[in-house]
Order: structure tokens, then C-alpha cells, then sequence
């Protein structure tokens, strides 16, 4: 065993900032709150981005094996050592494609960041909040569909919309074999909203975008999931999915249970100009990802970025990097995952002190770095 110091000034453990170095013996954390190092850089657990459609040029939706690995390579030099493929809406072939090639890359297991499993966003979504989903292949729930997709790959989270036909009983099953159940991409009314979450939903996809409006008599999804204490709420902070105030009240209302993500698609960590989200073209300018008819469609943000972004709206640092690290890990069931303490995982991210990222780690060798 070879035993290390990050270098750090400080770090993010259980929730707060503790001055000290940390040291790495192997693998493994061994003490945290040793003397610190000089310059002010700052360690946290690896980040985990729940929802990535696409990064560096490769989307997951079209990619091989070797794509895949191409995405959780590129994501370490961001500061992520675990991520969701995510799926959107598309053609039964496409997806069942899809699924058999994240199989296929979950069961090798790839270098960079760990792929955790899938994410279905679609196609149970609502016709009033697609997106840029294609509404040719929306479709109303479908317990045999999804058992035959989940039979192609380890779908851990799928995002539904609860108004629909069925999504109770589908959310009720999804929730009882252990499946992360999203609302999203929802025209629901709150009782619609509040119904989902009680028949096991436990949280929101990019909550304001693609759902239903928050108004002070028709408080919509965002308002069902902001006033509950059990609901995890998803954003995307990259300025322009969530104005600054919102992203301000989000945090103020539910605090603890934030969680940034990012939407990427293959236009994250890449110049302006034409990608595609699963076939549909997109283009990015003034760092916005959009379809033909000027649609949001996913981002081009990076969970670093997002991280600086919300920093910079003056929310505690402790509460964005927790935001990224232990609350995503909890969602999804990954105890292990998220953690900075002795006896945790080596899976770490060092920061300088103007919060970009200097080095990644996983299972205590530095595998990424963009300073």
C-alpha cells in the first residue's frame, strides 16, 4: 500500500467543510483533518451526475461499448466518478439497442466514472411536456414494454409522468423491486403530483422545465415537490434551464434534499455547433442546447460548472457539493458512493480554490485532470 496527502486545505465530510488534509492509504481514506496544506484547495467525495444523455462528442443513445467508456473517461476530468446513462424517448429498436449495449459495458465495467445502471427518462410522458422528446414514440404506460426493458439491462431510475393512464400502478411497481421513480415531463395538477409521490415516487426530473407551472392557486408539480419533505428535487443550473432567483428559492425550500444534475448531451465539454440527442438534431449556441423549433434539449453543462454556478448565486459551498456527492448518492441507494471519511472508497475530487478542477480520483489513483 502506498499512503498519500491530497494536499488540501479542507474537505468535504458529512455535510461540512473540515479543515485539514486528507490521506489516502491504497484504495481507501484512512484520516481526514490532518495539518493542512497551504493554497486552498478543498477535497470532496466524487461527483455523481444522475442524468447524461450524451458527453464529448459520444451519445448514449447511439454509442458502442467503447463509447460508453469514452463518456465515463471524459466525466473524471470534470470531477465525476459515477454517473446514469440516461435513455430518452425513442424508437423500441433504438432503446432496445441502447440497453443491450449498457449491459454489455455495465457487465465488462469501463475505466473513468462508473455508469451505475440506466435511466429511462420516457416514454410514459406527458403529449403537453415533451420537449424535445419525439412525439412519435410517446407512449402511455406500459407494464410489458418496461418488464421487457428491464429485462435488457439494470434500469435503477425511470422518469414517468403520474396523470397518465396506469403510471400509479406502474410507479407502485417500479417503487416496491427498488427502481428510482422520477416525476417529469408532467402536465400534472399537485393532487396529480402528490398522488405519484405517495404511490412511491421519490423525486422530480429538472424540476420548472418540461412540467407543469408553479402558480400560487395551482401550485403543479414544482409546488407538490417543493412542499414535500420526502421529495428530492433535480435541477439543472447552467443558466438558462432555471433563472438565478429560482434557483435561490429551490435551495432555500428544500434544502437537504437538492440535487444538480446536468442533462448533458454530446455537446458537453465541446465547442458550439450541430450534435444530436438520440437522432434528434440540436445546436448549441451562447451555451444553450436547443432542437430545431428552439427548444431546451438537454445542455452542455459540465457537474463542475454547475457546481461554480450555484456558488456564485452565494449558496453555502458545503450545501452545492453535498448537492453532488452524498444526495445523489443517497437516491439512487448508493450508500458507499458520495462519502469523504475514513474507510470510504478512495472515489475523490481535489478543487482549487476557485473551485475548478485540479485532479480525480478513483479507488485512490488520480485518473483525471484539467488543471
Amino acid at each position: 500500500m502506498t499512503t498519500r496527502l491530497l494536499g488540501v486545505s479542507a474537505a468535504l465530510v458529512d455535510g461540512a467543510l473540515l479543515p485539514g488534509d486528507v490521506e489516502v492509504d491504497g484504495d481507501t481514506v484512512t484520516r481526514v483533518g490532518l495539518p493542512p496544506a497551504t493554497g486552498g484547495r478543498i477535497a470532496a467525495p466524487g461527483l455523481l451526475d444522475l442524468q447524461v444523455n450524451g458527453f464529448a462528442e459520444v451519445d448514449v443513445m447511439a454509442a458502442d461499448v467503447d463509447g460508453i467508456a469514452r463518456i465515463g473517461a471524459a466525466l473524471t476530468d470534470h470531477g465525476v466518478t459515477a454517473w446514469l446513462p440516461t435513455l430518452i424517448t425513442a424508437a423500441d429498436t433504438d432503446t432496445r439497442r441502447a440497453l443491450g449495449v449498457l449491459r454489455t459495458a455495465l457487465d465488462r465495467g469501463t475505466p473513468g466514472a462508473q455508469p451505475l445502471g440506466v435511466h429511462l427518462e420516457g416514454p410514459f410522458l406527458s403529449p403537453e411536456r415533451l420537449g424535445t422528446h419525439p412525439r412519435a414514440h410517446r407512449r402511455d404506460p406500459d407494464p410489458v414494454a418496461l418488464d421487457e426493458w428491464r429485462a435488457l439491462a439494470p434500469v435503477v431510475a425511470v422518469t414517468l409522468a403520474p396523470e397518465l393512464p396506469g403510471a400509479l400502478d406502474v410507479v407502485a411497481k417500479l417503487s416496491a423491486d427498488g427502481v428510482l421513480v422520477s416525476l417529469g415531463h408532467s402536465d400534472a395538477t399537485a393532487a396529480q403530483a402528490h398522488a405519484g409521490f405517495d404511490a412511491g415516487a421519490r423525486t422530480a426530473t429538472h424540476l420548472f422545465n418540461a412540467m407543469s407551472a408553479l402558480r400560487h392557486r395551482d401550485p403543479g408539480l414544482p409546488g407538490a415537490a417543493l412542499a414535500r419533505p420526502d421529495v428530492t428535487v433535480q435541477i439543472i443550473v447552467d443558466g438558462h434551464h432555471l433563472a438565478d432567483d429560482v434557483v435561490r428559492l429551490v435551495f432555500a425550500a428544500a434544502r437537504g434534499r437538492v440535487v444538480l444534475v446536468t442533462d448533458a448531451t454530446e455537446a458537453a465539454a465541446r465547442e458550439e455547433g450541430e450534435y444530436e440527442i438520440a437522432g434528434v438534431p440540436v445546436e448549441v449556441r451562447a451555451g444553450a442546447v436547443r432542437n430545431g423549433a428552439g427548444v431546451l434539449a438537454g445542455s452542455a453543462l459540465t457537474l463542475d460548472a454547475a457546481v461554480r454556478n450555484v456558488v456564485a448565486l452565494g449558496i453555502d459551498l458545503a450545501e452545492v457539493l453535498t448537492a453532488v456527492t452524498a444526495t445523489p448518492a443517497a437516491l439512487v441507494g448508493r450508500p458507499d458512493l458520495g462519502r469523504l471519511a475514513p474507510g470510504a472508497r478512495a472515489d475523490l475530487v481535489v478543487l482549487e480554490d476557485d473551485l475548478t478542477v485540479r485532479e480525480t480520483w478513483l479507488a485512490g489513483t488520480p485518473v483525471g485532470r484539467t488543471a
